[in-house]
């Protein structure tokens, strides 16, 4: 095994997260060494001082700590059985995005080969590490998390530790995804109905930015009322459904696709039909959850 050095890691993955990784622990100091399937993104990275690994085992054995930053769990095993790399007595942090059960599935794979196994998952201003705003779920054992803290807070400026269950960071991390999916796509939805109706999309982009307090109190107000069940009485229900149809028309008028907004609807529309078949209101988050 090699002497542990806390300012020494390896990072196995180069796509955009992969890079920025790298580029954040130049920037603070460690000694990098890289591998990527292809090797034009090893040799750019290595014009800024990371150290280029010609096989995994390679990558694996010159470090005690290894990030993993690839594009799903899948990727691990085919990387990690490379040469085989041996991978006992290493600590691997996959930074990778992945199901909370295929996770737990990845980590029980690693510690299995003798290695500990710590979940981490990006939350970010896309490959802005460093962005105010940017932050890191991690889960695992807390001892491992501690033993790597000070790595894993070089990231980003928020490390966020949520538990000894390995699946617990990407449960958050996918939440939280699942939430901007649906942000930046009704976004664009409005944008396209603003430019498309002939209105000043500037104006318009202007008038939206101003409202994040206002989505910070509405974060609060319907995630408490989520906690008690969900938010909304039958004429909520019905005012929202409304609401949703004035949207699809003001955008099917110019034009605009609008299957978002009707998904949205349909789920008001399940909402009002339960409500009616129970004989009380059904909140669409008793739809979401399959309870209703």
């Amino acid at each position: 095994m090699t002497a542990y050095n806390k300012k020494s890691v390896t990072v196995i993955g180069l796509g955009p997260m992969g890079q920025a990784t790298v580029k954040v622990l130049l920037d603070a100091g460690y000694d990098v060494t890289a591998w990527n399937r292809t090797r034009p993104k090893l040799d750019a990275i290595a014009e800024l001082g990371a150290k280029p690994a010609d096989t995994v085992a390679e990558a694996i054995a010159a470090n005690d700590v290894v990030l993993l930053s690839l594009i799903h769990y899948d990727a691990m095993y085919g990387v990690l059985e490379q040469g085989p790399a041996d991978l006992a007595g290493k600590t691997i942090v996959n930074l990778s995005s992945d199901s909370p059960e295929k996770t737990r599935k990845g980590a029980a794979w690693v510690t299995e080969r003798g290695a500990a196994f710590v979940t981490g998952a990006y939350m970010t201003q896309s490959d802005d590490l460093k962005h105010a705003s940017s932050r890191l779920y991690v889960s695992g054992p807390e001892t491992d998390y501690e033993a790597h803290r000070e790595l894993l807070e070089t990231l980003v400026p928020g490390v966020e530790y949520l538990g000894d269950d390995y699946g617990l960071a990407q449960l958050y991390y996918q939440a939280g995804l699942a939430q901007f999916h649906a942000f930046l796509t009704s976004l664009e939805q409005a944008v396209a109905i603003i430019d498309a109706g002939g209105g000043d999309v500037d104006k318009f982009i202007e008038f939206a930015s101003n409202g994040t307090e206002s989505n910070r109190d509405f974060t609060l107000f319907f995630g408490a009322a989520a906690k008690q069940g969900g938010w909304g009485d039958i004429a909520n229900l019905k005012m929202m459904h409304a609401g949703a149809q004035h949207v699809i028309d003001a955008a099917e008028e110019v034009g605009v696709d609008a299957s978002l907004t009707r998904a949205v609807q349909d789920h008001y529309q399940r909402a009002l039909d339960a409500s009616e078949k129970a004989g009380h209101p059904v909140p669409v988050y008793q739809i979401l959850r399959n309870a209703a």
